[in-house]
């Protein structure tokens, strides 16, 4: 299946970004539209920090278990995504962009690995889906982002 990405512009710095993002529990914030029931385990950031969530998309509800596989500061994060009992493997890659008038350009790119017969007959809808989630997913990543730093300020 043919992978799908999103993104947006921020104006929080790479490293302002990368710092929010590298802590698996901020995903729960701006991703509980549609993953709940977070349960984390391993290390808070970084690599082999894991998170088990309930995915509700199209109808359908599976758990996916979530874990960093690779981290490069400050700009790229790449996550392995595991469901219906292994049949589904897909990498979340997260890739922040310095942007020239400042800012960033974040992107989030979903790649199956792995996908269930389901899924495949039905490539174009459960892309679909996928993209309409995670814009919803970048709008939010922006809004928790201006939280999160004018917190930490």
């Amino acid at each position: 299946m043919k992978s799908v990405t999103v993104s947006i512009d921020v104006p929080q710095t790479p490293e302002q970004v990368y710092d929010f993002l590298d802590v698996m529990a901020h995903h729960e914030r701006f991703t509980n539209h549609y993953l709940t029931n977070w349960r984390y385990s391993g290390p808070g950031r970084g690599i082999g920090s894991r998170a088990t969530v309930t995915a509700a998309l199209g109808g359908t509800k599976t758990d996916v278990t979530i874990e960093v596989v690779e981290a490069e500061a400050p700009g790229r994060i790449v996550e392995r995504n595991v469901s219906a009992a292994g049949r589904r493997q897909a990498h979340g890659t997260y890739t922040i962009e310095p942007l020239r008038s400042g800012g960033s350009h974040v992107s989030f790119t979903y790649t199956w690995v792995r996908a269930p017969l389901a899924d495949r007959l039905l490539a174009p809808v459960v892309r679909a889906t996928m993209r309409r989630a995670n814009h919803t997913v970048m709008r939010r990543l922006a809004t928790e982002l201006a939280h999160h730093v004018s917190a930490t300020d």
